[in-house]
């Protein structure tokens, strides 16, 4: 009798994966574990006609994603993840941003983006954004509305100097809503009290 073309295909893909596995854990030192002490493999087949699986084992899935995070953690961020993280916490930070902000909170978010154009991790992102803040864009604290607007404008004068498609604003809140926390957990805290250090 004839080997089943679909049992062929599952054993090579186990072999491929086992493959992966190893040369992954062997490239970061980690050792496997074997999904069970009897070489099982990946998916067992139905020896009926309708080829149908009978079970597919979830470990070597599980374990081979483990080790992908892993390698994926060892590595440095990209300049375009830190920029998408960034933007992520600042329109989320313009979310929770309120209506009627105080004097310390409008004066901290305009500190923060000053920082961000001095202080941002890639010197060329930091020049750029410095640039945007000085032409024709100056940060614009009055409320929630005002600052996550404004936000999304300067977000989509980055995007068109990188050939980015424009994000439509009037969807920001949308997008980028409001945290869902107990108690008002997530609100912005400004404060009035000046620390020791901020004073000399």
């Amino acid at each position: 009798m004839s080997e089943n073309p679909l049992q062929v295909l599952v054993q090579t893909f186990e072999k491929v994966s086992y493959s992966i596995q190893h040369h992954l854990s062997s490239f970061i030192g980690l050792h496997l574990q074997p999904a069970s002490s009897s070489k099982a493999p990946l998916f067992s087949i139905s020896s009926s006609s309708s080829h149908k699986f009978q079970s597919v084992k979830a470990d070597s899935f599980v374990q081979l994603e483990d080790i992908l995070l892993k390698v994926k953690s060892a590595t440095p961020v990209t300049k375009e993840e830190l920029g998408r993280a960034t933007w992520t916490f600042l329109h989320t930070l313009a979310a929770q941003y309120p209506d009627n902000p105080t004097r310390q909170q409008k004066k901290d978010v305009k500190e923060l983006m000053g920082i961000l154009s001095r202080m941002y991790p890639c010197r060329e992102c930091a020049d750029h954004f410095k640039e945007v803040l000085s032409r024709t864009n100056p940060v614009q604290v009055g409320s929630h509305a005002e600052f996550s607007q404004w936000l999304c404008h300067v977000h989509n004068v980055v995007n068109r100097s990188l050939g980015k498609p424009i994000f439509p604003c009037e969807r920001v809140d949308a997008r980028w809503g409001k945290l869902e926390c107990e108690k008002n957990a997530c609100e912005v805290l400004g404060s009035t009290i000046f620390y020791e250090d901020q004073k000399s």
